[in-house]
């Protein structure tokens, strides 16, 4: 692929004005599986407003290189390529390829990641979530005990419950298929793994969860989640299947419940970590984060639909109820 359609493919590959170069103004490069965004995303957004904690504000005394490869996978690593070419000061990457990339380009470039789906210790990321030991640093997300929640809020919630789907991504979701398989197991529940790819796969695998007969579902966390939460929400209701997802975004999308860490401060807090850097912090003096807060939002009207009676004392305790 040449380099002019590469770029064109990204669709965000800016270069930073001549400006910022004369006044050598620190450049981030934005690293991202998703599409670009056609606004100002929330989490982008929240990014950005950890950098203003910060004193970083773009295109004041700060430019950001953008990188979104709109789930083209193989474009991922020639992507965290061009932006080491560009000698960025700070790479930020979101989500777990986008990570992955970023370490196979560069072990010099300091480097903030948010990651939902990988366990940063095992994946040999970092030598300690206190001490990192490395470029890299960031938010990542403790697996086991969430899914364990998540596991407990439908047996709660769904009366007769015998069968869980898990839904997710092969490969990126490798941890969290474990996680919460054994979640599941854990409270004598049957786990029915169905896997996902691209979008058009959301139809099948609710299908396939009603003929295996399933009486709710987990979707575990991955971009594809994130921005079909709406499809799936359809889906799940033509299918009367009850399903949880980590995103806020899904039931506030009709959806069922979502219950989870708020992506939209995990963003902030990298924002923050990357105006520290840009400081002069280094990564290993920045230890790894976990959400230490987690919502709960449900969707009352979708439970209607589903015929589903939350119980009051989960109604109570919610963050946020949609009526």
């Amino acid at each position: 692929m040449r380099r002019r359609e590469f770029i064109s493919l990204i669709a965000a590959a800016t270069t930073w004005p001549l400006t910022a170069r004369a006044e050598q103004m620190p450049v981030i490069g934005f690293l991202s599986p998703m599409p670009m965004p056609s606004g100002d995303s929330p989490v982008y957004a929240a990014f950005r407003r950890g950098l203003a904690e910060e004193g970083y504000v773009e295109g004041k005394n700060l430019a950001i290189e953008r990188r979104f490869t709109n789930f083209r996978p193989e474009l991922m690593n020639e992507a965290a390529g061009d932006l080491v070419q560009l000698e960025v000061n700070v790479i930020f990457a979101g989500y777990p390829e986008a990570v992955a990339a970023a370490r196979n380009a560069t072990s010099s470039i300091p480097t903030v990641a948010v990651d939902l789906e990988s366990d940063p210790l095992a994946m040999g990321y970092i030598k300690s979530l206190a001490r990192p030991g490395g470029n890299l640093t960031g938010m990542f997300l403790d697996l086991p005990g969430l899914s364990g929640k998540q596991v407990g809020l439908l047996k709660e919630i769904v009366p007769r419950l015998f069968h869980i789907a898990i839904f997710g991504v092969p490969g990126l979701n490798v941890a969290q298929f474990a996680a919460a398989a054994a979640a599941v197991r854990a409270v004598g529940v049957e786990a029915e793994i169905i896997e996902v790819q691209v979008p058009d796969d959301w139809g099948r695998a609710l299908e396939a969860a009603k003929t295996r007969q399933v009486e709710a579902g987990i979707l575990l966390s991955s971009p594809l989640v994130f921005i079909s939460s709406k499809q799936i929400g359809e889906l799940a209701l033509a299918n009367r299947l009850p399903l949880i997802s980590l995103f806020a975004e899904f039931p506030k999308a009709g959806g069922f419940i979502g219950y989870g860490p708020n992506v939209a401060t995990m963003f902030q807090r990298a924002g923050v970590y990357v105006g520290k850097i840009l400081h002069g912090a280094k990564p290993n003096d920045l230890p790894i984060q976990r959400p230490v807060k987690f919502d709960l939002v449900i969707n009352l009207k979708t439970a209607e639909a589903l015929g589903i009676s939350v119980p009051s004392v989960l109604l109570a305790t919610a963050d946020e109820v949609i009526d």
